[in-house]
């Protein structure tokens, strides 16, 4: 614990320099604002009020993506774009890098247990990572023409993920499945230990070439929206393809730190990762994870799941309602 709070300190210490270094953040561009230099709308926050305040939120979202069972970039790309006055692009590039920083940080871990499994991962990245560059630079694309355009869309795609999420929700292990062509072709197989069930279980897939198709789409919506793509790999792997629901996960983890580095790197190329945005974003979500994993065993999963999906499905009614320009929403 001492080891752990003297790198606490430091990274604080890191973070109240680059705070520091950057005093005016470029939280709107563009047409917002155009928008908001015309509007008269009273007293302004101190300028370190927003970074803050993505420290504290990011702090709740990591602690609620361990025991919820999602990634963090599902969640903050919605919440953050719907409700902070930053620029959609500037949220959609550290959602990828919050995504990136919990895969990153859970990857070697899981592969020393060998639930996670590289040779599972090695199709799946390169289609994904090539379709993810690809949505990324349409989402950039599309943001320039208009950026209501990506907010009706995100509004989509979040709402489309809730409803996923109620129906993935009945997965669990998969049956044991009879290899298909492409997946002997590809030695999609593999072998590990359950300690809770305390046997050897081995998998392999079925469904391959459909399942490798979808990440063609997932690729393309996690660099489009910044989301990273958990809330995706794990149906696809489980339900698809037939892996185990552990591996599944495992897998899924690691796979996002290809996923998300390649699109993630469109992003940094056009100016689209601040470190005032950024950084209290990504260490706001590691020190709640880390938090979340110390609670996980008294916590009960199940309800704070249905707490994610109801605030999935309100952040992307708010993202449709703020793209329509309605206000129903406030």
């Amino acid at each position: 614990m001492p080891r752990g709070m003297c790198t606490c300190c430091l990274v604080g210490v890191a973070v109240t320099i680059l705070l520091l270094s950057h005093p005016v953040p470029a939280f709107a561009t563009g047409a917002e604002a155009e928008e908001a230099a015309a509007g008269d709308s009273g007293p302004t926050a101190p300028w370190w009020f927003w970074p803050l305040s993505l420290f504290v939120l990011c702090l709740v979202l990591g602690v609620v993506a361990v025991l919820a069972g999602v990634g963090g970039g599902v969640l903050y790309v919605p919440i953050v774009s719907g409700f902070f006055p930053i620029h959609l692009d500037f949220v959609r590039g550290t959602g990828l890098l919050v995504a990136l920083a919990g895969a990153l940080a859970a990857g070697p871990g899981l592969l020393r247990r060998n639930l996670a499994s590289l040779r599972l991962t090695l199709p799946v990245a390169l289609i994904a990572s090539t379709s993810s560059i690809a949505g990324a630079l349409l989402g950039l694309y599309l943001s320039a023409l208009d950026p209501n355009i990506i907010r009706i869309c995100l509004g989509g795609t979040i709402t489309g993920i809730a409803v996923l999420f109620v129906v993935s929700g009945r997965s669990g292990d998969a049956a044991a499945v009879r290899a298909d062509s492409v997946g002997a072709a590809l030695r999609l197989s593999g072998v590990y230990w359950d300690y809770g069930m305390k046997q050897r279980v081995e998998w392999r897939t079925h469904r391959t070439m459909p399942g490798l198709l979808l990440f063609i789409v997932i690729g393309l919506l996690a660099g489009m929206f910044g989301l990273g793509a958990g809330w995706a790999n794990v149906p696809v792997l489980n339900l698809v393809m037939g892996v185990p629901l552990k591996v599944s996960i495992a897998t899924s983890k690691f796979l996002l730190s290809i996923t998300d580095t390649s699109a993630a790197w469109i992003y940094i190329n056009r100016g689209c990762v601040i470190p005032l945005v950024t950084v209290p974003s990504v260490l706001g979500l590691m020190l709640g994870s880390f938090l979340g994993v110390k609670l996980l065993t008294i916590a009960r999963p199940k309800l704070i799941r249905y707490m994610v999906i109801g605030v999935l499905f309100f952040a992307g009614l708010k993202s449709i309602d703020k793209g329509l320009g309605l206000g129903l929403l406030g």
